[in-house]
């Protein structure tokens, strides 16, 4: 393999385009074994072993759970990573502590002073990008990281970390070629994070899958914790920017559930699901020894996207006409969406919409509203499924509008076209949020 020369435009080129990334190539870039990740971190000197951690996991949430948990981990004094995955504008924010991401200094040195590893060793993007983002927390001396899986579980690269506590936050369907056809056998992929006598909490509840987690978590000797049975949203409200959840805990004993109020900078309805999981894994946490005062807990929750930069989830753009950007791509999140998209008063809903390639539409589609207007774009990726066939597909439900070949095309066409009274909606995929939003 040729050396790159040592700059940061140099390594991005190296890190997208010279491994096998799975956003680009799909099932091509998936490594059905752990053996790269450790051969990596075993010769860097085992990087995941020298940080406490939190492993998430789950098909949807995992990344707002993941960022709601460092936010938290982080007002309360503790100097926290967090690694999670796709970025929306720079590699650099798949790494962060306590809301800094990785130095450009140390992505091109971590890539220069380990090139002839890499180039034994032959790792995936995502193989890589995990074994630089323990090394930086590593080397910074953090005292805990959220990890947030890429794709499943079991066959993740982060799962070898030594997690103080593993979070599933739910199970539907998405990347079933990799993962499985039904939601017990995703369900399966995402419990092998679960380790030998480490908690695991699980934030929704399903017949189809609870007793795959019941099991795991018995085999392993871990105690499992659902979030939504100990928990219950009683009111939930979104006024301003804010999101109002007022959540009881269930007794046991029976005797009355005690409620608590919480504010929320993310605004999107289903956060208040991913709200329950994060309570419940922050007590947890406090079980095990970590420091989170209650009033601590609550000034994080309200400040997310201020302390950790989460973006894209019902991320408000605009008002008259109401712009929302959401990266929802499967079933249960684009279900999630239009629920939330239902209870608002809007003259006419445009919707800016694209996907990938692998992914399965015709449950997702129906999904849709069949009034809207409909701007149909592919991302820049070689896994983006076109314009055209996307259009041709929605067809079929219903869903009618013209096709761009750039989502900002797309987006420029919409707001021409959207009055004050009116809404416009992206969503669809990562990467045609990631492609709208740097130019707010």
């Amino acid at each position: 393999m040729e050396r790159i020369s040592p700059s940061y435009p140099a390594t991005l080129d190296f890190l997208y385009h010279k491994l096998p990334m799975f956003s680009r190539l799909g099932m091509g870039a998936f490594k059905k074994d752990l053996t790269n990740i450790r051969a990596l971190c075993q010769a860097l000197g085992n990087p995941q072993d020298q940080f406490k951690s939190v492993h998430v996991a789950g098909t949807n949430g995992k990344g707002s759970v993941s960022y709601m948990l460092a936010a938290v981990l982080q007002a309360a004094g503790y100097r926290a990573g967090l690694y999670t995955s796709p970025h929306l504008f720079d590699f650099r924010e798949r790494i962060k502590i306590n809301g800094a991401v990785v130095s450009q200094d140390f992505v091109v040195g971590f890539i220069q002073d380990h090139f002839a590893l890499i180039d034994q060793v032959k790792p995936s993007f995502f193989e890589i990008t995990a074994a630089m983002a323990f090394q930086w927390f590593a080397e910074s001396r953090i005292d805990i990281a959220v990890i947030e899986t890429g794709l499943g579980g079991r066959l993740d690269s982060t799962n070898i970390v030594h997690p103080e506590l593993s979070v599933i936050t739910n199970i539907s369907y998405d990347h079933q070629q990799m993962l499985g056809n039904t939601l017990a056998e995703i369900a399966g992929e995402k419990a092998g994070i679960i380790k030998s006598g480490i908690p695991v909490v699980v934030g929704e509840t399903a017949e189809s899958t609870r007793e795959v987690f019941i099991r795991k978590a018995a085999q392993m000797h871990a105690p499992v914790f659902f979030a939504d049975q100990i928990r219950k949203v009683t009111e939930d409200s979104f006024a301003g920017s804010v999101r109002q959840v007022t959540v009881h805990t269930l007794q046991a004993d029976g005797e009355k559930a005690i409620p608590a109020g919480y504010t929320l900078d993310l605004t999107g309805a289903y956060q208040s699901k991913n709200l329950l999981t994060v309570l419940q894994a922050v007590d947890l946490l406090r079980q095990g020894g970590w420091v989170i005062p209650e009033e601590v807990l609550v000034g994080a929750l309200a400040s997310v996207k201020n302390r950790t930069g989460l973006r894209g989830r019902w991320d408000v753009l605009g008002h008259e006409p109401l712009i929302v950007v959401d990266v929802a791509h499967n079933e249960a999140g684009i279900g999630e969406v239009m629920r939330q998209v239902r209870t608002l008063s809007v003259r006419r809903l445009h919707i800016v919409t694209g996907f990938v390639k692998d992914k399965v539409l015709d449950p997702i589609l129906a999904l849709f509203p069949p009034e809207a207007q409909y701007y149909f774009c592919q991302a820049d990726i070689p896994r983006a499924l076109s314009a055209d066939a996307l259009a041709r597909q929605a067809s079929g439900y219903g869903l009618k509008g013209e096709t761009y070949r750039a989502p900002q095309a797309a987006f420029q066409a919409a707001k021409q076209s959207a009055s004050r009274q009116d809404m416009i909606l992206v969503c669809g995929s990562v990467f045609i949020a990631a492609e709208i939003l740097p130019a707010y």
